[in-house]
Order: structure tokens, then C-alpha cells, then sequence
């Protein structure tokens, strides 16, 4: 591995080397040790620990009323809720096993199934939690406390606050995906991000990305820059910290959360690396936020905008309890290459990626700068070939400047009209009848993208955020996967199922799509379709492992 400790490599930089291309693939393994696979549960040796009871099967809600946010109960901060919280966002789900090999399934899905995301509590005057900061450990659905918060003394006690904080163990993908690891963690934080809003809409709660936080600032509040906690393990590369609650506040309250006393010692995942990756820590350097007075924190987006009453596609699981589709999300491995999407389907996935006040949106600070670009390939009553949804006026006129090998854009309906009448349209830009084996080719050879009923591209502006904002690169991908996490569980609302591709070879999709600059470039690739079950695989509930008093909880 090459020395690169003196390299400053930019995200532009990064991104063009870990691109994969038709000769080759990006820098990554020659060979994977599975005996030797990294932890995929992080422990906290020394923290005390509280069992949390296993209470989601209580949530009656539908996914219609969540979706529209109607006759959803609103639930008080107590233990119980968010012990709902995480056990809808972050929780295990099921157990799977085929032969000799078991692996858990989580409510937030990850590359390759390797869980880089890795869960904080931040609680103050929740009903039951002590003050703290804790590390939620998904396998036995407990928090381990990492940190006691003094007591507010003086200006009175504060009003009662919970924040969750994401952060990246790398290693867990770079093991097994080399140098391109730090672009799916970071989709994965996306997707994490993405899964935390739906289960706080299910309790009656917002869910706000606190804005303009520095590296240091959020690796603080989370415990990740204490060096002697971690010593030989892995270290955690903090993403994010979400504001939670019925009422929430997204300013940092870091002066009434002051660790008292520190509890714990992490856990090493992977005692015999057999490689190193070291532009992945030269880019999360390059990458991470700066302090806000740089004033480099772009505009909030104005998500206060509402989607007309009536627009909505209703899903066919609409009225199902919305517990029962997070839960029973899946990645499909197999899709049936024969099977047709109606198109009210069809509309309603289109309809949950644009970004008005609505789940999970409303969740998201930024101007969006990731678009889609729809390779329909079985959809009722929809010819098949490429259709853009622009998500930003800025973002249409940049496409329409890019994407040159067609001059003519059809509308092809109107996805919806917002309450200021703006109406969002879905383009036309190509009829195409032999898209499917193209895609097959550039989504690495995969059977899934053309088996799909249809695929997609994530397309990102790129070179103007990046030259803006230090961390431009990481927003954009977590954006994506955003949107990946959207059309994941509204997809299983209408009866269907998603998958993530990761892998696709770059400049070959540029290529399909006219783009010959850097102006735009694609973050990820999607597809939706009806699945095949493997009937190989047993699949377990997710905490029969837990003592018989827990099961009663669950009750």
C-alpha cells in the first residue's frame, strides 16, 4: 500500500480514483477471509448496560396515516419510546440462514449487509434514562451508557431533549469493498438517516439534522474523540447528529450535556487486517465540516412547502400497520425478469422522492442536488426508456444542459403540484425498448438491474457543491442514500421490493447519458421489481436469543 501520509486528496480526486471502469475495478481486495469478516456488532466493555423492552407491535398506525401524518398519536420521551425508536430504526429485524451460515437483518439497510453505521443516544430529562450519553447495541436491543451528564445547576432544568448521533466504523466496508468503503458509508448514513424519520413519524415525532456542526464538535458529543477508549479497536468517524421529539429544537444544547463520568472500552472487530486503505482516511479528513464560521453551511431548502392535498399515490398497503412494512423490509436478491409494475405504483415510488414537507424530507436541511434518472423497463402503460425527475429548478436547468444526446424532453405527467402551485413533472428524454441488458452490463454484470421492472441513477451536481463547501461529498451521498431509503420502504408499501447497487461502472453510465464533464456525476444506482423468495434460506425471528423476562416485555 502506498505511503499516503503527507497526501491531501480532495473528494474530486477521490471520487475519480475509486471509480470503477469496464477494464478495471477500484483499488479493493484480492481475496475475502469470511471466517475472518469483521465483528458486525461493536461493544462497549465496562458500560453499564439497560435491557430495553422490545414495544413496536404496540404502534397500530398505518403507513397511509404516517405517510400523511393523520390521526398519529403523539408518544412522551420516556425509555419506552425510545426503545420504540430504535427498535424501528436500527433494531434486528430477522435472523436468516442457509447451511451453515446465520446472519442478521436490520430495520437500516447496508452494502453488503456489513453495518458500518454505528447508533448514540443523547438523552436529557427522558422519563425513566438517566441523563446520558449511550451507545445503542442493536443484538441485545440495549443501551450501554457511555457517559453520565452533570447536572444542570444553574438557569433552571432544561427542557427535556433527545438527539441520535451516527457514526462510521470504515473498516467494516472497506474489508471487503477496499478504497471506494467510504463512499457506501456514506450512503449508509443516508439510509440511516432515512430510517430514524419514518420511525419518529410513527411515534408523532419530528426528526432534524442539526445543522453546522464541525468534525469536532460532533465527534465530542458522541464520545469518538477519546483516544484511550478506543485503543487498539477501530476507530468511528462521526456523521451526523439528529434532533428527535414531538417538539424539536435543532440548535446544539452542548452546554447542558456535559459528561460527568465516562464509562467503556471498545471493542477490536478485525484483530489481523490483512490490508490497508489509506485514502479512506485522507478523504473523511478532506471531507469533514468545518467550523460555522466559515460560513461555508449552504442555504436550507424551503421544505415548508406542502404537497397538494389528493396528489399522493395511495399504496396498496396503506392501510397496514406501518411497523409491519419496516420491518418486513428487504434487499431483494433475485428479481422475477417476466413481471410488470402497474403505474399508480409506478407514480407513487416517483412521488416519494420529491423533496416537499413530507417523510422522510422533511428531515433534510439541504438544497437537494441529487437527481433521478428512471430506466423504465416493465411498467404498465409507460413506454419503455429514460425519464429524469429534476429535484430543484437549478437542478432541471443543469440537466437539460448536460444530458446533450437528446433535445426534446417530454413531460410525461405531473408527479404533483405543491400548495404554492408548483408543479413537478416527470421527462421523457428517450424511448429505449432494450435498456434492460445496457444496464445488466453497467450495474456490474448484475442480473438484478435488468430483472427489475425498473432501474435507476442517482445523479449528483458535483463540481459547483464541492468547490463550495468542505463537506459537499459526504451531503451528496448521504442524499442518495436518502433517497434509496424512500423508495426502500415505500416500494414494500406497494407490494414491491428495492435493492442498492453500489457497483456500476461510472464513466460507462456518463457515457449512456451524454455527460462528458464533471458538472454532474453518478452516486448511485437503484432498482425496484417484484422479488423471488430462495427457499433455502430459513429465516428466525430477531430476539428469540433474548431472557424469557425480555420476551415478556415484547409481549
Amino acid at each position: 500500500v502506498m505511503d499516503m501520509a503527507h497526501i491531501d486528496i480532495s473528494a474530486a480526486d477521490y471520487h475519480r480514483r475509486t471509480k470503477h471502469q469496464l477494464q478495471r475495478f477500484a483499488a479493493g481486495p484480492d481475496t475475502l477471509d469470511w471466517d475472518a469478516q469483521p465483528q458486525p456488532f461493536r461493544t462497549w466493555a465496562g458500560a453499564p448496560t439497560i435491557p430495553l423492552p422490545l414495544v413496536a407491535d404496540e404502534l397500530k398506525t398505518t403507513w397511509g396515516q404516517m405517510q400523511a401524518q393523520r390521526d398519529v398519536a403523539l408518544h412522551a420521551l420516556s425509555l419506552r419510546t425510545v426503545a420504540c425508536l430504535l427498535e424501528l430504526s436500527f433494531a434486528l429485524t430477522a435472523w436468516k440462514q442457509f447451511g451453515p451460515d446465520r446472519w442478521a437483518l436490520r430495520a437500516n439497510p447496508s452494502s453488503g449487509n456489513l453495518h458500518p453505521t454505528e447508533v448514540y443516544v443523547l438523552a436529557r430529562g427522558v422519563e425513566g434514562l438517566p441523563d446520558g450519553l449511550y451507545h445503542y447495541e442493536p443484538l441485545e436491543h440495549a443501551l450501554a451508557c457511555r457517559a453520565h451528564y452533570a447536572p444542570v445547576t444553574e438557569g433552571g432544568r432544561p427542557s427535556p431533549g433527545l438527539w441520535i448521533g451516527l457514526s462510521a466504523i470504515q473498516w467494516r466496508e472497506a474489508w471487503k469493498y477496499g478504497e471506494r468503503a467510504f463512499r457506501y458509508c456514506q450512503l449508509d448514513a443516508g439510509h440511516a438517516l432515512g430510517a430514524l424519520r419514518y420511525a419518529a413519524a410513527l411515534l408523532g415525532w419530528q426528526a432534524l439534522r442539526v445543522p453546522a456542526l464541525s468534525h469536532a464538535a460532533l465527534a465530542a458529543s458522541m464520545g469518538l474523540d477519546r483516544e484511550a477508549d478506543f485503543g487498539r479497536a477501530e476507530r468511528e468517524e462521526p456523521d451526523m447528529l439528529m434532533a428527535v421529539g414531538d417538539v424539536v429544537d435543532a440548535s446544539w444544547a452542548a452546554d447542558s450535556l456535559k459528561p460527568l463520568a465516562w464509562f467503556g472500552q471498545a471493542s477490536r472487530l478485525d484483530p489481523r487486517p490483512m490490508y490497508a486503505w489509506p485514502v479512506i482516511d485522507e478523504v473523511s479528513r478532506t471531507t469533514r465540516p468545518q467550523p460555522p464560521a466559515d460560513g461555508m453551511e449552504p442555504a436550507t431548502h424551503g421544505m415548508a412547502r406542502q404537497a397538494e392535498v389528493g396528489t399522493s399515490q395511495a399504496a396498496p398497503r396503506a392501510e397496514e400497520p406501518a411497523v409491519s412494512i419496516i420491518r418486513g423490509r428487504r434487499s431483494a436478491q433475485h428479481f422475477d425478469r417476466h413481471a410488470q409494475m402497474n403505474r399508480r405504483s409506478f407514480e407513487g415510488l416517483v412521488q416519494s422522492l420529491v423533496p416537499v414537507n413530507q417523510v422522510p424530507w422533511d428531515a433534510w436541511p439541504h438544497v437537494p442536488r441529487v437527481h433521478a434518472i428512471f430506466y423504465v423497463h416493465r411498467v404498465e402503460g409507460v413506454a419503455p426508456g429514460v425519464y429524469v425527475l429534476p429535484r430543484s429548478a437549478a437542478g432541471e436547468a443543469l440537466l437539460r444542459q448536460e444530458i446533450i444526446a437528446t433535445t426534446d424532453w417530454d413531460q410525461a405527467w405531473t408527479v404533483l403540484t405543491d400548495e404554492q402551485g408548483v408543479r413537478w413533472p416527470l421527462w421523457r428524454v428517450a424511448e429505449h425498448p432494450n435498456l434492460a441488458g445496457v444496464l445488466r452490463q453497467l450495474s456490474c454484470h448484475q442480473a438484478i438491474a435488468s430483472d427489475a421492472c425498473w432501474a435507476m441513477s442517482l445523479v449528483a451536481e458535483f463540481e459547483a457543491p464541492l468547490a463550495a463547501q468542505a463537506d459537499a461529498y459526504r451531503q451528496l451521498l448521504q442524499e442518495a442514500g436518502l433517497m434509496g431509503q424512500a423508495l426502500y420502504l415505500n416500494a414494500e408499501a406497494h407490494g414491491y421490493r428495492g435493492t442498492g447497487i453500489g457497483c456500476y461502472f461510472d464513466d460507462a453510465v456518463h457515457h449512456l447519458l451524454s455527460l462528458d464533464s464533471e458538472r454532474l456525476q453518478v452516486l448511485y444506482h437503484f432498482t425496484v421489481g417484484v422479488p423471488m423468495a430462495d427457499s433455502r434460506i430459513t429465516t428466525e425471528p430477531p430476539y428469540a436469543h433474548l431472557t424469557s423476562s425480555r420476551q415478556e416485555d415484547a409481549a
